[in-house]
């Protein structure tokens, strides 16, 4: 990044006195949209921003998160955090207006927020003194659905900055942290960037591979994450027999490492997995995300579980200061409860899943090596080159993203991520589709020296 450029988003971020996570992405957003920052400019790094604006690690962390998700960033493990390429989308087929990059959910398939606000605004509690880290409407949704006796919980931004919030809230920077891969895009560019040290866990159509984990536990991490329900797997789910493998694998190491689920998927699962919490309520807390299922601007997950790691994570935002709006908590907890959202929700799995199962299949007519799982928000798509195959799709006006981003160690052969929930529904442009995608995973990368 330019100087001048990288002194114009420190000078707008300093004269703004929020410091908080929705002003600095809002702040950074408007700039990328206004061109004031270019696309391909380099940011600074989240330490260094954090240290130049007054504001924490962790306040800068959720506005990247929340700015990757809108696709307005992009990070690369080796080239940094830049602006991403806002272009013009190329007259052609209708799969150039839609995201397979980042996985906004299909807004025809969400619900009307307006209801919900209402019912957030329909209480006595609204601007009295104090913080409600958890409302009480929002616990009373949440607690019998939960997978495992939660001792505590907490509410906190997006899924992506719950994650993180746990992962913070469990080890200090510079720890190891192992993760069931593959994970969530730019999860572990994140924790690069921060600092910690990162052990891939393989897994399979049951979930995480108990030997795999137990190998790296034989490094001692101090957290390990895992995806029981699969919101990114390439094949499945965790299942009651593999929990109860997984559970053995930590009970034989001294002390049991701090577990964090990740849903990513929330609501939209077919079927809620089995938790490590019903063997490790103490060392266990589950993040549950429900922005792919209610809308972005919901802005609220639920972290439960461990009484010490949810009053950790408290204290770790921002020193407790923080805590999410409670007309959001309880916007979200009648989303939770209402029956009609539900039916809603009901409507858009079965799209979700149809999508994935039609290009699953159309693939497969192309002979195209192709997976995921039966909550996956994405499909995996095997290819000769990663980066001929990118460069290929982004010719036809198709963005799609790196699969070894989200890999520890890029996967051999390659793979390329397509998201599911904004996949056509007609037969004919999920095979255009395919089509393309089997073009591209044949393709390989070649370059001319001068």
């Amino acid at each position: 990044m330019t100087e001048p450029d990288s002194a114009l988003l420190v000078r707008a971020l300093q004269a703004d006195t929020s410091h908080t996570s929705e002003s600095v992405r809002a702040v950074t957003a408007r700039l990328i949209r206004e061109g004031a920052l270019t696309a391909g400019a380099r940011l600074p790094t989240i330490r260094e921003l954090a240290r130049r604006c007054g504001l924490s690690t962790r306040t800068v962390v959720a506005a990247w998160s929340a700015l990757r998700e809108e696709g307005l960033i992009a990070t690369n493990r080796r080239g940094g955090t830049v602006v991403a390429a806002l272009a013009e989308i190329p007259a052609g087929p209708a799969l150039t207006s839609r995201d397979l990059l980042t996985g906004s959910p299909d807004y025809a398939l969400q619900p009307d927020l307006a209801p919900a606000m209402l019912a957030g605004l329909h209480t006595d509690q609204l601007n009295r003194p104090g913080r409600d880290y958890i409302t009480d409407r929002l616990r009373t949704a949440v607690v019998d659905g939960w997978p495992f006796a939660a001792e505590a919980f907490t509410a906190a931004g997006g899924g992506s900055e719950g994650l993180f919030l746990a992962v913070d809230a469990a080890a200090p920077a510079g720890s190891l942290v192992a993760v069931e891969e593959p994970v969530m895009p730019g999860f572990l560019d994140t924790l690069a960037e921060v600092g910690y040290q990162v052990l891939g866990i393989e897994s399979d159509g049951q979930g995480a591979l108990p030997d795999s984990l137990a190998a790296a536990l034989r490094r001692e991490p101090l957290v390990v994450v895992l995806q029981p329900e699969g919101g990114y797997a390439t094949r499945g789910a965790l299942s009651a027999e593999r929990a109860a493998e997984l559970a053995a694998v930590l009970a034989a190491v001294d002390p049991v490492p701090w577990i964090i689920e990740d849903d990513a998927v929330g609501p939209l699962a077919r079927a809620q997995a089995p938790s490590l919490g019903s063997w490790f309520p103490r060392r266990s807390v589950r993040v549950r995300s429900y922005c792919k299922a209610y809308g972005m601007d919901i802005r609220t997950c639920v972290i439960g579980g461990s009484a010490e790691l949810v009053d950790q994570a408290i204290r770790a935002r921002v020193h407790g200061i923080a805590a999410n709006s409670r007309i959001l908590q309880n916007a979200l907890a009648h989303l939770i409860a209402d029956s009609a959202t539900a039916a809603l929700i009901d409507t858009a799995r079965d799209h979700y899943t149809a999508r994935r199962e039609g290009l699953l299949a159309a693939l497969r007519e192309r002979g195209v090596t192709a997976c995921s799982g039966p909550n996956s928000l994405v499909v995996w798509v095997e290819v000769a080159d990663e980066q001929a195959a990118l460069l290929g799709l982004a010719r036809h006006g198709i963005i799609v993203g790196s699969g070894a981003k989200s890999y520890v160690a890029p996967p051999r052969p390659g793979v390329v991520r397509v998201a599911v929930p904004q996949l056509p529904d007609e037969d004919a442009a999920l095979a255009e589709l395919a089509g393309l995608l089997a073009e591209a995973a044949g393709a390989t990368h070649r370059e001319f020296l001068d």
